[in-house]
C-alpha cells in the first residue's frame, strides 16, 4: 500500500522542543486521519535540528465509502419534529424508511482521495501546531518555531500538491548546512530520503545521533586512558544540536580541579554543553571514584560535540573551547574563594531580608520553623537533636552565597562543602548537602539519621506552611513542588522503615502560625490545641469537639463565636493529610491497588473523651510506615480464601446496615445470647465476634497486623454460617434488633483493622 512522507524543513529548532514536537506531529496527524476513516500499518516521526519528519506506511489511496443509518422520530410524531429531522439529514420525507413505527434516514457518502485529506491535514497541523514559543517572519501570518523554508510531501512517490502561506509542497530536501554538497536533494520515498540525507551528513533519527556521540566520545576518551562521565540529560540536548555530531576531546587547566567537581561539571554543562571526563580507575578498581555527594573525581579534560568534521582533527575547536571554559571556571573559582571569606552567619543574616512567601514571612523565619521541626523529629528517627537543629539552621544559608547565586542547581551541595570547610561535624555537613533529597523518582533517599531528620523537617514545613497559607496545588499546577515534597516524605519514611507518626509534625507549622496570629503565641494555648488536635485526629466529630475545648481554654472569644483560627488550622491539616496519603498510593501503586491502600490506611476509632454525642469514625493512619505494613498484611489476607469470603460477608453486612440506616437509627449495644428459639449460628457468631475483638485489639497494640488478620480469619466460618441460617429482618422486632447489633459489631471489629468498605470486588 502507498507510503506518505512529510518533512517540514525550517531554521534551527531548539533542542528542548524537538522530541515534544515529534510527539505532537504524530498525535495531530493521527487524530485527523483517523477521524476521516483512514487506517495504516505504521506511523513514525523524527525530529532534528532543522526538520520534522513523518512517514506512514500502508495508507490506503482513499477513504472507504460510508453508509450510516440515523434513527429519527416516530412516524406519528408532530410535524415540527419531522421537519427538524429532515433539516438535520438533508433528506425529504420520501427518502426516509419506516420500521416498527420509527423513521430512519440512511446517509451515504463516497470516499475521498487520501491526497486531498493529507493536504488539508498538513495545512491544519502547521497552522495550529502547539510550539511552546513561535514566531512570524516576513510579511506572512504563519507562525512556527523558526521560519519554514520548504515542505516535502509525497504520497505513493508523487508530490501532494498544496501551498501554505506561499510555501509550496515539493519532493525536495537539503543536507547538512556545512558538510553537505549544497545541492537540493530530490527524493522518491522514505528509504531514498534517509539514504540521501546520510550521504549529505544528516542523521535523521535522534537515536542514531546519540549512538554516534557515545561511541565516538568513549573511543576518544579510551585512546587517552580516560572515561566519559555519562549525562543522559546533556546527551539528549546535544543530540538535538547537531545533525552530524562529532565529539572532540579537549584539555583544560588542571588547577580548576581544585574546585568541587559539581561546580566544574555544571559550568561545563550549563554554559558550554560539554561532557565531563575522569581518569580510568586502576584495574579492578571502582568505575566511579566519588567526591562530595558521590560526584566523580574529574580529569583535566572535557568533551564537546561539534556539528562538523574538522580537517585538523578538531585541534582548533578544542583549543577555542578550552579558552571559553577557562573563562567560565575562573568566574566559578572567584565565587568559591569569596564565599569562604563570608560564611554562614552573614548568609543567614541576609536571609532575614529575603521573602520566602508573602503569607509565610522570610527565609530566615522558615529556617526557624525547620530547625524546630528537625529537633522534634530527631529522636523519632534516631538522630542527635543538637546536630539536627544545627544542620537545619545551616541548610538554607548557601542560598545567599555567590556560587549558588550563579548556579542555583548547586543549592545544598555547596552548603555541604562550606559546612565541612567551616569545621562542622560530618553528619551536619552531609545533612546540609542532602536535605533536598529525594528530588525525583530516580533520586536516592537519605539514610543518615541527621540527614533524614532535616530532610523530613524541610519537606514537612513546606507542606504545613503552604497548607496553612491556602496555596495548594491544582490538577495542572504545582508551583511550589508540594507533590514532590509529599512524595519525599513518603519515600523517606517508608524506605527507611521509620515507625513513627512523622506526618503529625506537619501540624506544627500550621498550628504554630495560626496560634501566633490569633492568640499572641500563648504557650498554654498552643500546647492545649496540639493535645486536642492530636486526639481529634480530624474527624468531623473530633474537630467540633476540639474547637469547643479550645474555646474554653482561651477565654478570648465571645460565647457565640467559634474559634475560627483553630478550625482553619485543623481543616488545613485534614486536607494535607489526605494529600500525603494520596502520594502514598502513588508510591505503592506498583505493588497494590489504590483501593487496597486506602482501605489499609485508615482505622476505626472512637471518641469517648468527647462524650456519647460523638460516635466512631474512620480516620487515616498518619504513620506512613505502619500504613504500608497494614497494606502488606491486608493484601496477604485477602489473597486467602478466608480473606476473600470474609470480605464478601463484610460487604453483605454493610449493605444491610446501610439500608437500615436510611430508614432510621440502627440499634447498637450489647448483643444478647440464649434467647428463646435463637439460631445456633447467631449465638456462635456473637461469641466469635467477642473473641475476635479481644484478639484484634491485642494484636493492634503491638502492631502485629498479621496476627490481627489471623484473628479476623476466624470470623469467616461463623459469618458464612450466619448468613446461610439466619434471616436478619425477622418479623419479631427483638430478633431483628439483636441481629442488626451483631452485624454492626462485625463491621466495627473488622473496621479496627482496615476500612473493608473501600475495597472493590
Amino acid at each position: 500500500m502507498p507510503q506518505l512522507l512529510l518533512e517540514i524543513f525550517s531554521e534551527e529548532i531548539p533542542a528542548r522542543m524537538q522530541q515534544g514536537a515529534a510527539r505532537d506531529l504524530d498525535r495531530m496527524v493521527s487524530d485527523r486521519l483517523k477521524a476521516a476513516g483512514l487506517t495504516w500499518d505504521a506511523l513514525t516521526t523524527y525530529a532534528g535540528p532543522r526538520r520534522l519528519t513523518l512517514v506512514i506506511e500502508g495508507l490506503p489511496a482513499a477513504t472507504p465509502d460510508r453508509e450510516e443509518e440515523i434513527k429519527g422520530p416516530k412516524a406519528s410524531a408532530p410535524e415540527q419534529a419531522l421537519e427538524g429531522f429532515l433539516r438535520k439529514t438533508g433528506l425529504n420525507r420520501d427518502q426516509l424508511t419506516e420500521r416498527d413505527g420509527v423513521l430512519y434516514a440512511v446517509l451515504s457518502s463516497k470516499g475521498r482521495a487520501t491526497t486531498d485529506l493529507v493536504a488539508e491535514t498538513v495545512d491544519q497541523v502547521i497552522r495550529t501546531f502547539p510550539w511552546p514559543k513561535s514566531m512570524r517572519w516576513g510579511s506572512g501570518s504563519l507562525r512556527w518555531v523558526r521560519p519554514i523554508k520548504r515542505i516535502l510531501c509525497l504520497f505513493d512517490g508523487k508530490v501532494v500538491p498544496f501551498e501554505i502561506d506561499g510555501i509550496p509542497s515539493d519532493a525536495i530536501t537539503e543536507g547538512h548546512r556545512f558538510l553537505g554538497s549544497g545541492q537540493l536533494l530530490k527524493v522518491s520515498d522514505f528509504v531514498d530520503y534517509r539514504t540521501q540525507l546520510e550521504r549529505e551528513f544528516v542523521l535523521l533519527d535522534v537515536a542514531d545521533r546519540k549512538l554516534r556521540i557515545l561511541e565516538q566520545a568513549r573511543a576518544a576518551c579510551a585512546a587517552r586512558g580516560l572515561v566519559l562521565v555519562d549525562d543522559d540529560g546533556l546527551l539528549d540536548e546535544v543530540a538535538g544540536l547537531a545533525e552530524w555530531p562529532t565529539p572532540i576531546l579537549g584539555d583544560m587547566d588542571p588547577q580548576f580541579l581544585a574546585l568541587p567537581p559539581e561546580v566544574v561539571r555544571l559550568s561545563m554543562k550549563v554554559h558550554q554543553k560539554y561532557f565531563a571526563v575522569r581518569s580510568s580507575p586502576p584495574s579492578g578498581g571502582s568505575t566511579r571514584e566519588a567526591g562530595e555527594g558521590g560526584a566523580p573525581q574529574l580529569a583535566p579534560n572535557f568533551l564537546v560535540v561539534a556539528n562538523v568534521e574538522a580537517t585538523d582533527g578538531g585541534k582548533a575547536l578544542a583549543a577555542g573551547n578550552s579558552r571559553v571554559l577557562s573563562a567560565r571556571l575562573n568566574d566559578a573559582r572567584f565565587f568559591w574563594d569569596e564565599d569562604q571569606k563570608v560564611g554562614f552567619d552573614a548568609w543567614n543574616e541576609k536571609l532575614k531580608g529575603v521573602t520566602f512567601h508573602a503569607k509565610l514571612g522570610t527565609l530566615a523565619e522558615r529556617v526557624e520553623r525547620i530547625a524546630a521541626l528537625a529537633r522534634e523529629i530527631a529522636p523519632l528517627v534516631g538522630a542527635d537533636a543538637v546536630e539536627a537543629e544545627m544542620a537545619a539552621r545551616l541548610c538554607k544559608a548557601d542560598l545567599a552565597s555567590g556560587m549558588v547565586g550563579e548556579f542555583p542547581e548547586l543549592q545544598g551541595i555547596m552548603g555541604g562543602y562550606y559546612a565541612r570547610l567551616a569545621g562542622y561535624p560530618d553528619a551536619v555537613a552531609d545533612a546540609v548537602r542532602d536535605h533536598y533529597k529525594p528530588q525525583g523518582p530516580a533520586d536516592t533517599v537519605p539514610t543518615a539519621p541527621v540527614t533524614v531528620a532535616v530532610a523530613l523537617a524541610d519537606k514537612l514545613e513546606m507542606l504545613g506552611a503552604f497548607w496553612w497559607a491556602d496555596e495548594l496545588p491544582t490538577g495542572s499546577k504545582d508551583p511550589f513542588a508540594l507533590r514532590r515534597a509529599a512524595l519525599g516524605v513518603v519515600r523517606i519514611q517508608t524506605e527507611n522503615g521509620l515507625d513513627a507518626d512523622l506526618l503529625m509534625t506537619a501540624a506544627t507549622p500550621i498550628i504554630g502560625l495560626e496560634v501566633r496570629q490569633r492568640f499572641a503565641d500563648s504557650k498554654e494555648m498552643r500546647e492545649t490545641l496540639m493535645v486536642e488536635f492530636a486526639k481529634s485526629r480530624l474527624s468531623p466529630e473530633g474537630l467540633a469537639a476540639a474547637a469547643k475545648l479550645v474555646d474554653k481554654v482561651t477565654g478570648e472569644l465571645k460565647k457565640k463565636d467559634t474559634p475560627q483560627g483553630a478550625i482553619k488550622a485543623m481543616t488545613a491539616w485534614a486536607s494535607l493529610r489526605e494529600f500525603v496519603l494520596e502520594r502514598l498510593q502513588v508510591v505503592l501503586k506498583e505493588r497494590f491497588s489504590a483501593d487496597l491502600v486506602r482501605a489499609a490506611s485508615v482505622t476505626y476509632e472512637t471518641y469517648e473523651s468527647w462524650g456519647p454525642e460523638y460516635g466512631p469514625a474512620h480516620v487515616p493512619d498518619t504513620n506512613l510506615y505502619r500504613a504500608v505494613r497494614r497494606v502488606e498484611a491486608l493484601a496477604a489476607f485477602l489473597a486467602t480464601d478466608d480473606g476473600a469470603n470474609l470480605l464478601a460477608g463484610y460487604k453483605r453486612a454493610s449493605n444491610i446496615l446501610r439500608a437500615e440506616e436510611k430508614k432510621g437509627p440502627v440499634p447498637t449495644g450489647m448483643v444478647q445470647t440464649g434467647l428463646p428459639n435463637q439460631p445456633e449460628a447467631e449465638t456462635t457468631l456473637a461469641f466469635a465476634v467477642g473473641a475476635a475483638r479481644t484478639a484484634v485489639e491485642t494484636a493492634l497494640e503491638t502492631e502485629d497486623f498479621a496476627a490481627a488478620m489471623t484473628a479476623l480469619a476466624a470470623l469467616r466460618a461463623p459469618v458464612d454460617a450466619f448468613f446461610e441460617a439466619v434471616m436478619v429482618n425477622s418479623d419479631v422486632p427483638e430478633e431483628r434488633d439483636n441481629r442488626l447489633k451483631l452485624l454492626g459489631q462485625v463491621r466495627d471489629v473488622m473496621g479496627q483493622v482496615a476500612d473493608f468498605g473501600q475495597i472493590a470486588g
